[in-house]
């Protein structure tokens, strides 16, 4: 098992990437080694990450702009071989449906809950990929 996983974190919002680094703490889990933020404002960023990093999962905020979490999402499920699971940071739990479309692993809604933040980040890491 790694010493720690390294999870990509991408929002345009200084705060909300700082909700996410607050919820997560050192490690989702106790069973999960301790993670590590990439963090990214833009897409470009975002691309850069995945090509130049080993990145183990993805948290993706569906409200970022210009660029929104889904359309990042559709884009690196397209076109990044091997991409990492993605968690998608949605504004309204009606927009599940198009999360799913948009290739998503997981969901959860703004404002972010620790708990379920915590719990779906750490499925994520667990899983095989």
């Amino acid at each position: 098992m790694p010493s720690s996983l390294s999870v990509l974190l991408y929002s345009s919002d200084a705060r909300t990437r700082a909700q996410v680094r607050l919820a997560t703490g050192r490690r989702p889990a106790s069973d999960v080694p301790p993670v590590v933020f990439v963090e990214c404002a833009t897409l470009p960023a975002v691309l850069l990450a995945l090509d130049t990093s080993r990145i183990d999962a993805c948290v993706l905020d569906g409200e970022a702009v210009p660029i929104g979490g889904m359309g990042v999402c559709w884009q690196i499920k397209n076109e990044v071989f091997q991409c990492p699971p993605v968690l998608l940071l949605i504004g309204r739990p009606q927009d599940a449906w198009l999360a799913t479309w948009r290739h998503a692993d997981a969901t959860i809604t703004l404002p972010v809950d620790p708990v379920t933040l915590a719990a779906s980040l750490a499925a994520l890491l667990r899983a095989p990929h």
